[in-house]
Formats: C-alpha cells, structure tokens, sequence
C-alpha cells in the first residue's frame, strides 16, 4: 500500500528523510509526484488521488476553499528561502545587496530556473529580473524546467562557463553536484510558508495524518533544517 503525495519540490528531501520512520510507523510506501506547486494544485483539482497535499501556504488555504483540502488537517511545515546555486567546486556567488546579485546574474552566461509561471521560485525570479531592470538582458540566458530539481539537475550537468541556478533552497540542498551560494539578498529575498494537509478525496487519512505529524514533529527539527527548512512564521 502506499501514501499518494502531491507537493512542491521544496518537500521532497525532507519526504525522502522521513520515508523510512513513516514505513515503519504504518507499513505504507510513500507514491506520488514531487513539482511546480501551480501544476501539483491543478492536478488535484483534475482528480489525481491524493491523500496529502504539500504546497505552499496560500495555496492550500485555496484549495481548502474549494473543498479540495480538509481545512482542519492544514499544518505549517517550515518556511523555505529561495537562494542561489553553483556547480560544485565553481566560486560562490558573493551577494549582499541588490546590485551584486545583479551584476552576478550579468555575468552568467545560463541562469537555471524552475518554471516562472507555476513555480513559487520561478515566479519570484522573473519578478527580481524585472525588478533589476534586466529581464530583456538575460532572457536568452534563461534554462527554465518545470520544477527546481530539474533545474538543478541541468545545472549540475551544464557545460556553460558561467551557469548560475535560483530556485528554493531545499532543492539545491538535495541535488548532487550543485552548492547552494547563499540566500538572495535584502530586496529581493523570498521566505515561502510550506504547508501540509489531508485531502477531501483522501483514501488513507488516517496515515496521511502521520505523515503530517512527522513532517511538523519536534523530533524532526534536525532534519528539516538539513533539508533547507526554517522553522516558524516570519
């Protein structure tokens, strides 16, 4: 039997961690799809089974609206920063204000994102782009995937002299050969609230309530921090 999980990528290292004490707990697996939080809240809405869904706050309290969630099963599960990512072994990117991060981002010749249409970190990037006045610059630089474990993936792999990666810190964090660089500067930051909950449809809510339980436990604060998680609201 398994547990079917909808989530945002920032999740899946802290899910992989937890795996085992959660087989352990109620003998289920753990199945499902790790992406996009737009894309993973549309396939709920489409009629994908799941019996818990982690995505960031603001959308779970929506799908809580329209009955897809059970609001009462909504936990917070930490707060994730979008930051910066480097090959292994390249330079790290040194960024302490807005105008280093872009003169960084001019001096890359591929910047590596998840999608910036339904991805929290995606969407955050092409607003800092705007933002620094150099979204037309660095358009034909940009390697969009559809989530940040692709888009870290590809930058691992690039061949480019100058790649530089931004997606949420939990996705540097579990992908090899990437390093995360540091959080984006003051201005520019982004702290996302992830949030777990029960589906309506839930075919297993008793075990999805487990889930959640370790997910927030105070017995897994260790690894949530590993996995890139900032405890609290704020």
């Amino acid at each position: 039997m398994s547990l079917n999980i909808l989530s945002g990528g920032a999740a899946q290292g802290l899910v992989g961690s937890l795996t085992p004490a959660f087989k352990a707990q109620t003998g289920f697996d753990i199945a499902g799809e790790f992406g996009a939080v737009g894309a993973m809240a549309d396939k709920l809405r489409k009629g994908t089974p799941a019996d818990i869904v982690i995505l960031t706050a603001a959308l779970l309290a929506k799908l809580a609206q329209e009955k897809l969630v059970a609001a009462t099963s909504i936990a917070d599960v930490g707060l994730v920063e979008t930051a910066l990512a480097v090959r292994t072994g390249d330079p790290q990117a040194a960024v302490r204000d807005a105008a280093d991060l872009r003169e960084v981002l001019l001096a890359s010749d591929a910047i590596f994102v998840p999608d910036i249409k339904a991805s929290t970190a995606g969407i955050h990037v092409a607003n800092v782009l705007q933002q620094l006045g150099i979204a037309v610059e660095v358009a034909a630089r940009l390697r969009i995937f559809p989530n940040g474990a692709m888009a870290m993936r590809e930058l691992a792999a690039s061949e480019a002299p100058r790649p530089i990666g931004c997606t949420q810190s939990t996705e540097i964090i579990s992908t090899k050969g990437v390093t995360l660089s540091g959080s984006l500067p003051p201005g520019c930051e982004l702290a996302t609230m992830y949030t777990a909950g029960i589906t309506t449809a839930a075919a297993h809510p008793q075990q999805a309530q487990v889930m959640i339980d370790l997910l927030i436990g105070a017995g897994q604060h260790e690894q949530r921090e590993r996995a890139g998680f900032i405890s609290g609201r704020g």
